[in-house]
């Protein structure tokens, strides 16, 4: 093959179709229609994502048009006027007129791809959307090669007719059946089977493979092996032209079969290169729809046969129907990596009542009724959708609505994507191993060996009460250090014995001090019981079991907090609502129940009220809105701080409630300023605004010929502080995935660095630069007459902490046990009241009828016997108070602190989900991400994949037009571009013309 000449075929053709105006229009045509459908079709900014996958969507049926009016003319011109004998004759082989042509129409293909490069770029820069590069470059690759193969039919089509315009509609003809054999249109009406059969073979089905991100050498092959093929389709129809009727038929028989031979291995070739499954590149960021490390390491913890069992329907809804394939695909990728211990299985319950029955009693799966629209009618489809992951007796059911997320586009129109399917499979994994392990051996989980050390004084010292319980003690533990196998060990120290160096070095390590057991008991002691791998020590606190069976069980909720790969145990305050006492009556507080939700989707979850002590296996407590909290309380979370655990604290100075219609914000009293700012830490008593920030959709009036119309439009409302990647100040694992957060009805935050001199500080996020400060906000959204924003920055603009973190060591803000100052108050109490009643008794004493002496004995002996009464009661009531108070913290403790609690409050999460279309879960998202960081980071890595993470920042009305005017004044300029240097090599062109006939110019 000689490229000289497939050059010159090729540079000819170009010169052909740029001398010519229509050349021009069929690029512009192709330009133009592509911007309308991206900003139009497909209302790029109502969508509010960042990403171009609309203009992707449409460039299959797009490209269908274009390639075969680019091809159109290539050869039924040259049958047309008769030169296609003349080109026959010259020294060039058919493979090099064909490959000529089709290079040329390739390099058109590729500049009218090249001239839409100015989308993504305005989305990514101009607009500001954090875009992912990734699928933009699969997507250019699949358009190439789509593109590719739509010309090659192109021309074959053209081989085979004189006329153009029959070529344009049969090269229309068929591309669009192999565009329209795997659409939703086909699909929809076959069984799921048949539809996956379907979509192997459609190109734009095969296309939405590769622009989601990753690039299958399957689909590669498949749109090249249909170019190769139609090209060597176009090689045999021009040799078949020149065939005589009376030459060797059996050259010509010859012949067809080594090209249909050539067809066929080509084709077939799909069939074996789709089995493996290995030859895929995902290049989207955070490689989304590859497994993870996290998921291997997860199923190699396996110790049993793990299930998981898919329930699909076959008949499904059209909008489910692609995204069974992706999920099929994802669950066979765990079967493979999990090898004998996973076992994966797909059920449709439909025809099998057998099944169903099972799914229904058993786990409880049920069908989902969806309304499924054609265009004759609307019916109600029952289609199954859930995943069964069972491990051991542990079972846990991903439902329809576990599984995927909508986006409202439209008034009648959504899109539905799986939301996260490999953190939802991986993450259910997790939580029945979790389960299972309540039956088996937490020691399979424990990276390292764990040390128990019990601090406890000696039995001279030890309270009766306490004595009984070492017994037990150590019959349990040494069962666990027979089970540990080597992982596990114990011993008891009393702190008390030799010179206290024990003593003065658990006070300073720990805050370990000695206790009491009562209030008049001048005894002191030891009693703590502590678990430590080297690096962490936990204390468990004061046991309330009395055998050896809760003393296991004690044991192994602590050793829960060493594991890796279980469930993380949070628990959660937040304030509860009173009860409504008439109908429809205003919620009087914020509920919390979409984050409860969400959080116990994630770990395991407990509610506590803080009223007693937090359980032994919790890793983070999480305090939520604090309202009123009293001393009791507080202690609570102060020893769990001390204990070396992790608190999150999210609370304001103020709280906003919507009622009626109307918002109204009101003074917060938490009850923890005074044990924050023992912690070096303040909430102002302030509210932040931001002039970049998130809009509500509210209801404004529009004056038309003298006439009001009321409608719904987007309007900023600064209390709704939009952050992203500027107020991301802390670049790591808290706010890992996180495109954006709404910071709403919030505070100020400011750190004493004095008072928290020794421990590291951390700032997550703040405000940006234009932000400022309101003391009495009013926070129902303002708008002007013209349906602008109302909102008139303050005088001073600044940037502000919105939340911090703070690690290391602190130390207790109480002194004494609140229970124990409760009790020396209750017995202050009873003191005065057995006063009160001895007062009136002695004045009943006769006097006349005894001596002095004989009333001044019976006084005595009358207060004597009070007083004993007196303190043995008090002895009774305050038996079992230990005056136990962990002073120190170790370094591992860790205080967060968020200036908002309405950012996790339903009525926010609502208003936030009205404006972007979707159910906004990024804030929820912040809090797992911050109960990650503290126990275990591995599931931050895909916790948040999604379709629809990537959100447009807030954009003004004039900026969204000068974009859109941009965009197409970018293809005048282009097109006006290329127009030039056409007539430049035209010019160049006729001068060396001129040149060699010797005709001066």
């Amino acid at each position: 093959m000689n490229i000289e000449t497939l050059l010159e075929v090729a540079k000819k053709e170009l010169r052909l179709f740029f001398g010519s105006p229509i050349g021009y229009l069929f690029l512009a045509a192709f330009l133009g229609c592509t911007l309308f459908v991206f900003f139009w079709g497909e209302s790029f900014f109502a969508r509010q994502i960042a990403d171009v996958r609309p203009m992707f969507e449409w460039l299959p049926v797009l490209l269908i048009f274009l390639c075969s009016a680019l091809t159109m003319r290539v050869w039924s011109d040259e049958r047309r006027t008769g030169t296609y004998e003349y080109l026959i004759t010259l020294p060039a082989t058919s493979w090099e007129l064909v490959l000529g042509k089709f290079l040329a129409c390739y390099f058109l293909l590729v500049l009218a791809l090249v001239l839409t490069l100015s989308i993504p770029i305005s989305v990514s820069v101009f607009v500001g959307g954090n875009i992912d590069w990734g699928p933009v470059l699969a997507g250019y690759v699949a358009a190439v090669l789509l593109g590719s193969t739509y010309l090659s039919i192109g021309l074959f089509v053209s081989a085979r007719s004189e006329n153009q315009i029959v070529s344009l509609i049969l090269s229309v003809f068929v591309s669009g059946l192999f565009y329209l054999v795997g659409s939703d249109l086909i699909t929809t009406f076959t069984s799921y089977e048949v539809g996956a059969f379907l979509r192997e073979l459609g190109t734009g089905s095969r296309f939405e493979s590769i622009i989601r991100g990753v690039l299958d050498f399957a689909d590669l092959y498949y749109f090249l092996s249909l170019t190769t093929v139609f090209l060597v389709l176009n090689v045999f129809v021009l040799g078949s032209l020149g065939w005589a009727n009376d030459a060797d038929r059996k050259r010509h028989i010859t012949t067809s079969v080594v090209y249909g031979l050539i067809v066929a291995n080509l084709l077939v070739a799909n069939v074996w290169i789709g089995q493996i499954s290995q030859l895929r590149l995902d290049v989207t960021e955070g490689s989304q729809y590859t497994v993870s490390n996290v998921t291997r390491q997860t199923l190699h913890q396996l110790e049993e046969p793990l299930l998981i069992r898919g329930y699909f329907s076959a008949q499904t809804h059209p909008k489910l129907a692609p995204l069974v394939p992706q999920i099929r695909d994802l669950i066979e990728e765990y079967e493979v990596i999990g090898g004998r211990k996973v076992r994966v299985e797909f059920l449709d319950p439909l025809p099998n009542p057998e099944i169903e029955e099972e799914a229904n009693s058993t786990y409880g799966i049920r069908p989902t009724p969806l309304i499924a629209s054609d265009r004759y009618a609307s019916n109600v489809v029952n289609v199954y959708f859930d995943i069964l992951i069972r491990y051991g007796e542990a079972y846990e059911v991903l439902s329809f609505f576990d599984l995927i997320e909508t986006k409202v586009e439209a008034e009648n129109d959504y899109s539905v994507e799986l939301r996260n399917p490999e953190y939802d499979i991986t993450r259910a994994i997790r939580k029945v191993i979790s389960e299972y392990q309540l039956g088996g051996s937490i020691f399979n989980y424990l990276p390292s060996s764990i040390q128990f050390t019990g601090y406890l004084s000696a039995a001279d010292r030890l309270p009766p009460e306490l004595e009984e319980l070492k017994a037990p003690l150590q019959e349990a533990l040494e069962e666990l250090k027979v089970e540990a196998d080597g992982k596990f060990d114990w011993n008891f120290v009393d702190p008390d014995a030799g010179d206290g160096t024990v003593a003065n070095e658990i006070l300073e390590n720990y805050g370990f001090r000695p206790m009491a057991a009562s209030l008049f008991d001048s005894n002191t002691f030891y009693f703590y019981l502590t678990l430590s791998d080297g690096n962490v020590a936990l204390n468990i606190g004061i046991p309330e079991v009395d055998d050896v069976e809760g003393f296991k069980r004690l044991l192994n909720e602590g050793l829960k907090r060493f594991s890796k790969g279980l469930m993380t145990s949070v628990a959660i305050h937040a304030p509860t609502p009173p009860p409504q006492q008439y109908m429809n009556q205003p919620p009087t507080g914020a509920n919390y129940d979409s984050f409860f939700g969400y959080m116990t989707r994630d770990f395991d979850v407990e509610l506590t009220n803080l009223r007693d002590p937090i359980p032994a296996h919790t890793d983070v407590l999480v305090v939520v809105g604090p309202s009123a909290l009293d001393d009791e309380q507080v202690f609570e979370i102060d020893q769990f701080l001390m204990k070396g655990g992790t608190v999150i604290v999210a609370t304001g100075g103020y709280e906003t409630l919507l009622a009626q219609r109307t918002l109204t914000a009101s003074r917060r009293n938490s009850g923890l300023d005074l044990w924050l700012a023992h912690n070096g830490i303040e909430v102002d008593g302030t509210m932040v605004l931001d002039e970049k920030n998130s809009a509500l959709p509210l209801q404004v009036a529009r004056q038309s010929g003298g006439l009001s119309f009321y409608e719904i439009q987007m309007v900023d409302y600064p209390y709704f502080v939009d952050i992203r990647d500027q107020g991301f100040v802390a670049k790591g694992p808290m706010v890992y995935g996180l495109q954006s957060l709404t910071y709403a009805w919030g505070s100020p935050i400011s750190v004493d660095t004095e008072l928290n001199e020794g421990r590291e500080i951390q700032e997550i996020l703040r405000s940006s630069d234009s932000s400022w400060l309101e003391s009495y906000p009013n926070v129902a959204p303002q708008v002007r007459a013209d349906s602008s924003s109302a909102y008139t920055p303050g005088m001073e603009q600044k940037s502000e902490i919105l939340a911090v973190n703070i690690q290391g060591t602190f130390t207790s803000f109480f002194d004494e046990s609140p229970a124990l100052v409760a009790a020396r108050e209750r017995a202050e109490r009873e003191a005065e009241e057995t006063e009160a009643q001895i007062e009136p008794e002695t004045e009943t004493v006769d006097e006349t009828e005894l001596s002095d002496e004989e009333v001044l004995e019976d006084l005595e002996n009358f207060a004597s016997e009070q007083s004993d009464t007196s303190a043995e009661e008090e002895e009774v009531d305050t038996l079992g108070v230990v005056a136990s108070v962990i002073e120190r913290s170790p370094e591992s403790a860790r205080l967060i602190v968020i200036g908002s609690s309405d950012l996790l409050s339903d009525q926010a999460v609502q208003l936030m989900s009205s404006g972007a279309g979707a159910i906004f879960e990024d804030n929820f998202k912040f809090i797992a991400n911050l109960v990650d960081v503290t126990n275990d980071e591995s599931l931050l890595s895909i916790r948040n994949r999604g379709h629809f993470n990537r959100l447009l920042p807030p954009i003004e009305q004039t900026t969204k037009t000068r974009i859109e005017i941009g965009n197409y004044i970018f293809i005048v300029l282009g097109l006006a571009i290329v127009f030039g240097v056409n007539f430049l090599l035209s010019r160049r062109r006729l001068a060396n013309y001129s040149r060699w006939l010797g005709v001066s110019s």
